[in-house]
């Protein structure tokens, strides 16, 4: 359905001097969350002139020792060819957003886009339903309009994530789970994760990234590891192992826990450098109360994640991120923007609704002016933003309360964040 269009009151917010309009409403359609007065656009970190960026070459993926613990070789199965070359950008990391699993999240890519300014979105990330073992087959109609998508251009990739077992948020017992995933450690199903392969390269997709399993290390998905971590490992291996046998494929999998301990330390799922090429986190904002910083120092967080997968010879990502149990909060929104900005991941996507996202969800307007200011306009050809320069004190304007973002925000944004309440128009 298309998104219905609300009338809505709107306060001028001025960052610096320049003027912004946020949404009054908690509007549901694609015009929630910050717009622009006029032409100009929003406030935008301070960035030298762009300059022509050299094209990155492919790097092939490092070759890794296995380490001690690794299980061994499915038997019976061909052994895993090569993984295929990761691109790292040395510059801006490629960047999406989850807009929604069928043709509407395709359809709602370009809209972003020219929400931020034209600012090029080269990943695209939906997920397979888990009902039954059809879903995870791939048997379903949305996704030819990923695979078209993804073809449009050479640079873009599209993000795919799989659970591991149908009725994937059915409930099910512990010890069920812990049945099901030995049978799947037996090879009892691995046609299922074949046909989906073949799908793909009958799609011409099939360099795909593969999100198996998420946030294995909780206590969500029929497909969590916490009730036979050996297990889930070998079942792991062998979904890797029968895709890659599929000729013409060319997937990269991705290991993807969510941050912290949650049921079980993620560590002791990992399948083994030869069955993984990249290691994903999902982060979001939470529990309520805990800073950036403790998000990033905590046991198996942020910073435990970087230096898993430098250990590994593994490039990062970030396929869920975004707010949560903290509310509007800006100072996350800029510290992870920037967080990845310097850790470089391979992708990381935006979940985008609320109470997640900053364009969809128009309760976390001050994230939102957060998120587009940095990514406005943002390209290949942009060059890295500078540490911003601490900003000089500014003349509250006459009728203007100021909002008190933290530090941090305030610097990153080069100036205070105040309300008028003096000023207001209608929009649709």
């Amino acid at each position: 359905m298309a998104p219905q269009h609300k009338r809505a009151r709107a306060r001028r917010l001025v960052v610096g001097g320049a003027a912004v309009v946020v949404s009054a409403a908690l509007a549901s359609g694609p015009a929630a969350g910050v717009g622009v007065l006029g032409p100009a656009p929003p406030p935008a970190p301070v960035r030298p002139p762009a300059r022509p960026v050299a094209a990155v070459p492919a790097v092939p993926a490092p070759t890794v020792t296995p380490a001690a613990g690794t299980p061994p070789a499915v038997p019976g199965l061909p052994k895993p060819p090569a993984a295929a070359p990761l691109v790292l950008d040395e510059h801006w990391p490629a960047f999406g957003a989850f807009l929604g699993s069928d043709a509407g999240g395709v359809a709602r890519i370009p809209l972003l886009s020219r929400w931020l300014g034209g600012a090029e979105l080269r990943v695209g990330h939906t997920y397979l339903p888990g009902n039954r073992w059809s879903d995870i087959e791939g048997d379903l109609g949305f996704l030819p309009a990923w695979a078209h998508w993804r073809n449009e251009k050479a640079d873009r990739m599209l993000v795919l994530n799989v659970p591991l077992q149908e009725r994937n948020e059915g409930g099910v017992s512990d010890a069920d789970v812990r049945q099901l995933v030995r049978r799947g450690a037996a090879g009892e199903f691995d046609h299922h994760f074949r046909a989906l392969a073949e799908r793909l390269v009958r799609l011409e997709v099939p360099d795909t990234v593969l999100v198996l399993g998420w946030e294995m290390n909780g206590v969500t998905y029929t497909h969590r590891c916490g009730p036979d971590p050996e297990a889930w490992k070998t079942y792991w291996r062998r979904i890797v192992t029968t895709m890659r046998s599929v000729p013409g494929q060319r997937f990269r999998f991705d290991f993807a826990p969510s941050r912290g301990r949650d049921a079980v330390p993620w560590t002791q799922c990992y399948p083994g450098d030869d069955a993984v090429d990249i290691v994903g986190m999902d982060s979001y904002d939470q529990p309520a109360g805990m800073s950036f910083d403790q998000q990033v120092n905590e046991p198996y967080g942020l910073q435990a994640h970087v230096e898993f997968a430098k250990a590994h010879g593994k490039p990062v990502s970030y396929p869920e991120w975004g707010l949560f149990r903290n509310g509007d909060n800006a100072e996350y929104m800029g510290r992870m923007l920037a967080w990845m900005d310097e850790h470089k991941p391979l992708y990381n996507t935006l979940t985008d609704y609320c109470p997640h996202g900053v364009w969809r969800c128009g309760s976390n307007p001050v994230s939102s002016l957060t998120y587009r200011s940095f990514l406005f306009d943002r390209t290949d050809e942009a060059t890295p933003t500078p540490t911003p320069p601490t900003p000089t004190a500014l003349p509250t304007p006459a009728g203007c309360s100021r909002l008190g973002l933290g530090a941090w925000v305030e610097r990153w944004l080069g100036g205070k964040l105040c309300v008028r309440f003096d000023w207001w128009s209608g929009g649709d």
